[in-house]
């Protein structure tokens, strides 16, 4: 009863002692001194006197602040506004402390292992003196997630204990006004300074499961604030996507294209965002399709700048291989992305997304076979082609057996040599080597065909036996091409 006549009266020295004395300062940690309060008399003095609602509502701020400051030493940072995809990085926090290089830019749009704090959410706050004795440092949704336990922990207990204690929840809100102003204030700041995409995603989903947890405990304490918080996140990852797709779209094709056709790491980076966004939003919630438009957003922008940087080559061939490769990568990241640690429910645009790569990757694979059998068989291709019907055969434009003979000759002079090229051709473009031999089968089939069908069509010409007896037979071609198969 003394503690609590030194709460309400007495002078600012004395209210310190008494906080001393109470266990961490919390409302909570005074119930043995209010226990000794007995009658509505007495709760009704409490509640009439400021003072000590306004001790209260110091103690707990200056908890809620001093976790802050202890927890800005603990932050990893991953993110600036230099981060956007296809451009250097360094990094930078939230909490402002100063740019350092980035160890890990890959965090920036790959998900990888920042996934696994979805999976912390009822585990216990970090206490930032051990983990700063240990050196250990976190993404900040890491910090993020410890600090909205505490609070759900602490807040948990006082609403209740203001519930039953006096009577009044709005004695509550009285109370914790001054950590929320805490809070809001470090969420101005941090959130303002905040680049880092998956972070922000990954806290969206940390409030969304913090606000089924409170509402299963029927504690609406937080309501107001989570949903603030959560509208606060939501406008903070659009304008970053934004900045990401803004920076896809307006790249300068110049300084990104490489005289290369294999892997472009600004389409790695893209993708692995893509997947991260899916992956994301399936944790989010069954039958919440949030991301539905940023993902179908992404992929538009990821073809535009695959198409222009593509057009920097000025082979056909080349720009079809290009395309091709990075396709396969797209596909690749996109199914390694729902197989990583365990097969996880693919979200509907990510699977669309795949479809759509895969549908331009086989369209872009039969271009490309066209234009290296163009390289290397022309004539025979072009022979084949205006020849395609039977009527053409008997057509005064076509050619006779004499103009045919060089062509005959030509093919069955390199025909195998030709093979080869086409074969250390194709395999020198793409560097995945089950691709390349895959294409190679491909291209070798579909020149199996030309080939039957330029023998054919001569054969049928007048005089043309004794031209098809210079070409080998088509059971040989099959033997040779045949040797370039390979399986898996």
């Amino acid at each position: 009863m003394v503690q609590v006549k030194a709460c309400i009266n007495g002078s600012r020295q004395q209210r310190r002692r008494v906080a001393a004395a109470v266990p961490n300062g919390m409302l909570g940690g005074i119930i043995s001194a209010i226990q000794a309060c007995r009658g509505d008399e007495q709760r009704t003095s409490f509640l009439s006197l400021p003072p000590f609602l306004l001790f209260l509502h110091q103690i707990i701020s200056a908890h809620v602040h001093a976790y802050i400051q202890a927890m800005e030493k603990l932050q990893l940072d991953l993110a600036t506004s230099s981060d956007l995809i296809g451009v250097e990085t360094k990094s930078t926090g939230l909490f402002l402390r100063g740019k350092e290089p980035s160890k890990n830019h890959s965090s920036v749009f790959a998900l990888g292992d920042r996934i696994n704090i979805l999976k912390e959410i009822d585990q216990p706050s970090l206490i930032p003196h051990i983990a700063e004795a240990n050196s250990q440092r976190y993404p900040y949704e890491v910090l993020f997630r410890s600090l909205h336990k505490l609070l759900m922990d602490t807040a948990t207990s006082e609403y209740l204990f203001c519930d039953v204690f006096f009577g009044e929840e709005s004695i509550f809100y009285e109370i914790f006004a001054g950590p929320f102003a805490v809070l809001d204030e470090h969420f101005n700041v941090a959130l303002s300074n905040c680049y880092d995409a998956i972070g922000l995603m990954l806290m969206i989903c940390i409030v969304h499961q913090h606000q089924l947890v409170m509402f299963r405990q029927q504690i609406r304490c937080l309501d107001s604030y989570l949903d603030k918080v959560n509208i606060s996140l939501w406008t903070r990852f659009q304008l970053v996507f934004d900045m990401h797709v803004n920076s896809l779209r307006n790249a300068n094709i110049r300084s990104l294209w490489e005289d290369d056709v294999h892997l472009h790491y600004v389409i790695k980076s893209s993708v692995e965002f893509t997947s991260s966004l899916g992956h994301l939003n399936v944790e989010y919630g069954d039958g919440y399709n949030l991301l539905d438009q940023n993902i179908k957003t992404l992929r538009m922008a990821i073809d535009d700048l695959l198409v222009r940087l593509a057009k920097k080559f000025t082979k056909p061939k080349l720009q079809k291989a290009f395309l091709i490769q990075n396709y396969e990568m797209i596909i690749a990241i996109l199914r390694e992305g729902r197989t990583r640690g365990g097969l996880r429910k693919a979200h509907f645009e990510e699977v669309r997304t795949e479809k759509y790569f895969d549908e331009l990757r086989k369209s872009s694979t039969v271009a490309f076979i066209q234009e290296i059998l163009l390289e290397h068989f022309n004539d025979l291709i072009k022979f084949v082609e205006s020849r395609g019907s039977e009527e053409s055969s008997f057509s005064a434009e076509n050619p006779s057996v004499t103009d045919l003979e060089p062509l005959v000759h030509d093919v069955s002079s390199r025909w195998k040599a030709a093979i080869k090229l086409i074969e250390k051709d194709i395999t020198a473009s793409f560097s995945n080597f089950e691709s390349g031999t895959r294409i190679v089968t491909l291209t070798l089939t579909e020149l199996l065909r030309y080939y039957t069908m330029f023998r054919e069509r001569v054969n049928k010409m007048e005089g043309g036996t004794a031209l098809t007896s210079q070409l080998v037979s088509t059971f040989t071609f099959l033997c040779e091409i045949r040797k370039y198969f390979i399986t898996f």
